[in-house]
């Protein structure tokens, strides 16, 4: 099977609620993420899908949710006191690890985005750093 992958680059803060270290503080990455897709044919010119779909369906939804945001769990008891001080504060269902931001854009964010196209987002990979990175991919 053929697939495509389109990345993007964005700003965000997060604190990892529970962390045994320093990133149970208030800190921030520049994140690279990669955005794979597939879809069960290419389309007339052999495409599984043109990339400014990706960006339109994907990045746009970063830059817009996320870009120069913070995330912070729900759960975490700071959550609604860093939300009255700051609008740009985001409240996620999930411990904002990179794993759970990978996971949550592949199972919640994808189909939404994607709806109505036989495109699927199959695969997210988010570098916190050059050297760190998690990937979730789509159970088959």
């Amino acid at each position: 099977m053929v697939s495509v992958t389109r990345y993007h680059d964005f700003s965000c803060g997060h604190t990892v609620t529970g962390h045994e270290g320093g990133c149970r503080h208030l800190h921030g990455h520049n994140y690279r993420i990669h955005f794979t897709c597939q879809a069960p044919n290419l389309d007339a010119l052999g495409r599984v899908v043109d990339f400014s779909v990706l960006k339109t369906a994907l990045c746009e939804w970063i830059e817009h949710y996320w870009d120069h945001r913070f995330l912070v769990w729900e759960n975490d008891v700071r959550a609604s006191a860093l939300c009255a001080v700051d609008p740009f504060v985001v409240k996620v269902p999930f411990n904002p690890t990179a794993e759970n931001m990978a996971e949550f854009l592949v199972e919640r964010v994808g189909p939404n985005r994607l709806a109505g196209t036989p495109i699927v987002l199959v695969e997210v990979r988010i570098e916190e750093t050059r050297k760190c990175s998690a990937t979730y991919r789509r159970a088959p």
